[in-house]
């Protein structure tokens, strides 16, 4: 079922209910939308009413102008008010990171799990002007130049490997998401762990890894485990940055039905 809330700022989130149980919120990383989950929802209806929303900008959600990375957790407060007042939340990569935001500065989260949070060691890290020729290239209005951008430098996808991606009939659905990619990088900033703030969340936490990920995800795992209160460790062993959702809904399951 699609819904839509108003976010503090009057930006509509538009979001897809379904399933019954306990309210799962889903937080996509960067170029998701809300149907970027589709193969895991299913999945999960079962045991939840799962809810999987548009991040501003992105889909049928609104844009209001300034960008803040305060008016997204604004919209996992609204969400979650609509929700049932409080839920348990999942979020991926930049998704991630927002989802333990929320969770530090006190949106009602009752549980909380993460994969994959972009939080590199200093010598992984994008150069200190790539924030800034990403929103210009998006400023201009050249989406493709911040793909690129994003990929080769955040990510360190091979440019060779980049053309190939342009050639897949995912790049449609990039081109027009694009530009909330400066969202993404205001929100992991200068990719380091906020390991003060992220200790003062106190609701279960499980931290999600891939085995088969970079070294630089599998450390930013672990130090968000070892950062956040009696947080938990868990590896999907044979799974990259794009966990399969049939591996991770049971590990999903688990974590939050007990």
């Amino acid at each position: 079922m699609t819904e839509s809330v108003q976010s503090a700022d009057g930006t509509t989130i538009v979001y897809e209910r379904s399933g019954s149980g306990p309210a799962l919120l889903l937080v996509g990383g960067a170029f998701n939308n809300r149907h970027s989950a589709d193969q895991l929802v299913p999945l999960l209806t079962s045991d939840f009413t799962v809810y999987a929303y548009d991040r501003r900008g992105r889909g049928d959600s609104g844009d209001t102008a300034p960008y803040a990375v305060a008016r997204e957790l604004e919209d996992i407060a609204a969400l979650i008010e609509a929700a049932g007042g409080s839920a348990m939340v999942y979020g991926h990569s930049s998704g991630a990171v927002l989802a333990l935001e929320a969770a530090a500065s006190g949106v009602p989260i009752t549980k909380l799990a993460v994969y994959e949070p972009p939080y590199m060691d200093e010598d992984r890290r994008p150069a200190p002007d790539y924030a800034r020729r990403v929103q210009a290239a998006a400023d201009a209005g050249d989406m493709e130049l911040v793909i690129r951008t994003f990929l080769t430098e955040a990510v360190g996808v091979p440019i060779e490997v980049v053309g190939m991606i342009k050639q897949s009939p995912d790049w449609t659905g990039m081109l027009g998401v694009a530009h909330t990619i400066p969202y993404d990088n205001a929100i992991v900033g200068d990719g380091s762990l906020p390991t003060s703030r992220i200790a003062t969340i106190t609701v279960p936490t499980l931290a999600i890894a891939g085995g088969a990920s970079e070294e630089w995800a599998r450390n930013a795992v672990a130090a968000v485990a070892a950062a956040v209160p009696g947080a938990e460790l868990h590896t999907i062993e044979g799974q990259d940055h794009a966990v399969a959702g049939d591996l991770l809904a049971p590990v999903l399951i688990d974590f939050f039905t007990c």
